[in-house]
């Protein structure tokens, strides 16, 4: 028991520090959808100019979570953070999600000035259903059809210059004969309401709304984490997008963790912000 206490006092000193070095800014309005406003929330690392900046898309099978308690992981490091919001499933089908980020982007590159953080090189950062997202917004720069024409900037680039793809599904036409009975039970419902119909009976778009169909040769470099162990979405999603991506003679890494299921602590690790710090280090700085 004492153990515990002073673990958790260790950790809740760990985030009061964090706290202290951050500066937060809560619900910006990105955008306006039908009379809803699309929130992001803000977190620039204190003392630091001109940081790079990370988009974090949060997971939950599309059709629940939030752009609350993103990860911290990166803010030591000197990265500026923005969480965002965008549509849920519930709300409305494929590829709302993907107008979202990238009016998230062009929003963000726009006020880059206003917040103090750089515009140039914009990284997407998400896992499991978020992981999908960043992977394929990245995969689809400057892709006109999945645009969108949402926010106050549609002159404005929503291009990014790398992706971080934590255990996210790529290619819809083969999950599921790839998954567990578990993972079948969870992605069977929620593809249907981010389709807005079963996979097969909308093959084309179940294909467009996969990163692995979208890679060409001026994606972004792409850094993908997996564990060997996730029974929500099989590895070889990551491997199969790591296979698309070395086809087409881009830079992509990965890296699976042993032991290491959908989520959890595995993920947070300092040993893993240092493997992606030094990857964006590469990327960002040639």
């Amino acid at each position: 028991m004492k153990k515990r206490i002073i673990y958790l006092a260790f950790f809740a000193a760990a985030a009061l520090h964090l706290q202290a070095q951050t500066d937060t800014t809560k619900n910006i309005a990105y955008a306006e959808v039908t009379g809803k406003k699309l929130l992001l929330d803000l977190y620039m690392p204190a003392g630091r100019k001109d940081p790079y900046l990370i988009i974090w898309i949060h997971g939950g099978a599309w059709r629940s979570g939030s752009k609350e308690s993103p990860p911290t992981g990166m803010l030591p490091y000197g990265y500026a953070l923005a969480s965002i919001n965008y549509r849920l499933s519930e709300e409305a089908v494929f590829p709302a999600p993907i107008y979202d980020i990238k009016a998230a982007v062009r929003y963000l590159r726009a006020n880059a000035k206003k917040y103090g953080y750089r515009p140039d090189k914009i990284i997407l950062w998400g896992s499991s259903a978020g992981g999908h997202l960043a992977a394929l917004a990245g995969t689809t720069n400057n892709d006109k059809e999945l645009e969108g024409n949402i926010g106050m900037y549609p002159k404005e680039s929503s291009s990014v210059q790398a992706v971080l793809d934590f255990f996210g599904p790529s290619d819809f036409l083969t999950i599921l004969n790839q998954s567990t009975p578990h993972g079948i039970s969870v992605r069977v419902p929620a593809l249907k309401l981010l389709l807005g119909k079963p996979v097969e009976e909308v093959p084309e778009l179940a294909k467009k709304a996969s990163p692995v169909y979208q890679v060409d040769s001026t994606d972004p470099p792409m850094l993908i984490v997996h564990g060997d162990q996730d029974i929500q979405v099989p590895v070889n999603q990551s491997l199969e997008l790591v296979a698309a991506y070395k086809k087409n003679n881009l830079p992509v890494q990965l890296e699976i963790i042993p032991g290491a299921g959908h989520g959890g602590s595995a993920y947070d690790k300092k040993e893993l912000m240092e493997t992606v710090s030094k990857f964006l280090d590469m990327t960002l700085n040639k």
